[in-house]
């Protein structure tokens, strides 16, 4: 199928076994933590999974990378983003893998089935809403500021998509890891798992990583913390096998 792209709009290879996805370059790009999110997330055979603020579609894409015999629901509020996603899974010719929805997460019960799905993915917006200065960029500004999403959306969201004993995995700042802790337990999902993420062996976490099981008793498990570069300000070997850039 020809794609025609739109203004700005570009194609970037995933180096994921032939993968691209469709990005513009005025707008929200995705970055390291879209990459290091799923590959926590992990997903497993078969499993059905969702993407809330799905962007340009790029944890999907990843997600499918990994393993091939999922299926994924993505959502989107802004239809220029959904649209833009939407041609990514045409020019992949993943349509039937991976779907995108134009619409609003705050509305998940009007969109997709309750209780359906095994893994819930998101990337939050990072900005605490009224704490940072908002980006005048509408497409940035709801990627990066809580504008019309909330932690708490988010987690209420995952409570309604996820069968009993389903996961949410997100990536969050490190200093509002408590935050979402406390937006997944008001819903019933209990954090399992948590990996914190620092750019360099001597800094303290930027990033946290965090799994959590809906209605699963209460035990934490805190794994390794996930380095970015070395002393030498190039990826550790991990990174660079989470990116695929040693074969």
């Amino acid at each position: 199928m020809e794609i025609i792209l739109k203004d700005k709009e570009r194609i970037d290879d995933l180096q994921r076994g032939g993968l691209r996805v469709i990005q513009r370059a005025d707008a929200f790009r995705f970055g390291t933590d879209a990459v290091l999110l799923a590959d926590f997330a992990a997903p497993r055979p078969r499993e059905r999974v969702c993407d809330l603020g799905t962007g340009t579609g790029i944890i999907p894409l990843l997600l499918y990378g990994r393993r091939k015999d999922i299926t994924v629901d993505a959502v989107e509020i802004q239809p220029d983003m959904a649209d833009m996603a939407h041609r990514s899974m045409q020019l992949n010719d993943l349509t039937e893998k991976i779907r995108v929805h134009a619409g609003d997460l705050r509305e998940i019960r009007a969109l997709l089935p309750h209780a359906k799905y095994d893994l819930v993915t998101c990337n939050p917006p990072y900005g605490k809403a009224g704490g940072t200065l908002l980006n005048p960029d509408e497409s940035k500004r709801l990627a990066r500021h809580e504008d019309t999403c909330h932690i708490e959306d988010v987690a209420q969201a995952a409570q309604w998509l996820l069968r009993n004993g389903g996961r949410l995995c997100c990536v969050f700042p490190a200093h509002r890891l408590l935050e979402l802790c406390d937006a997944m337990r008001a819903k019933k999902i209990e954090p399992k798992r948590i990996r914190m993420v620092c750019s360099r062996a001597d800094k303290a976490p930027n990033l946290c990583l965090v799994e959590g099981k809906l209605d699963a008793r209460p035990g934490l498990h805190m794994e390794p913390t996930l380095i970015i570069y070395d002393e030498n300000g190039q990826y550790t070997p991990e990174l660079r096998v989470i990116y695929g850039l040693d074969g």
